[in-house]
């Protein structure tokens, strides 16, 4: 089922697109930055119900805002994409589940195919 999201505006009714949810996907952060200047940053737009900031080589650079209102994340995201922290532009996107999944079923099917090639023998790689 479609969940469609309206926001009233005085007496006009505006639908939000089918990408916009509670979840805010911020790449190209400082290395550094911390979840309390995560707070600092984000806050401003609406309370938070959680951030965590990637703290892996894989995911450095990288965090998640889950806002308590679906409004509030859409504000942050129209004013905080490209905003400037410590010489970066912040890239702000809605989390898309899906797109997380297909990478890891993608991943999933690769080591399977690995598998089956070693089992049956089957060597891809072209001649040298």
């Amino acid at each position: 089922m479609c969940m469609l999201m309206f926001l009233f505006v005085g007496m006009f009714q505006i639908r939000l697109p089918p990408e916009v949810n509670r979840i805010l996907y911020i790449r190209n952060l400082p290395y550094k930055i911390t979840a309390e200047e995560m707070y600092d940053i984000f806050g401003k737009y609406g309370p938070i119900r959680q951030i965590r900031v990637g703290n892996t080589p894989e995911t450095r650079g990288t965090a998640y805002v889950v806002y308590e209102d679906i409004f509030d994340a859409k504000n942050a995201c129209d004013h905080l994409s490209g905003f400037n922290v410590c010489n970066r532009y912040l890239v702000v996107l809605y989390y898309n589940a899906n797109r997380a999944f297909q990478k890891m079923d993608t991943k999933k099917k690769e080591e399977q195919l690995k598998l089956l090639k070693e089992k049956y023998g089957i060597n891809t790689d072209p001649p040298k």
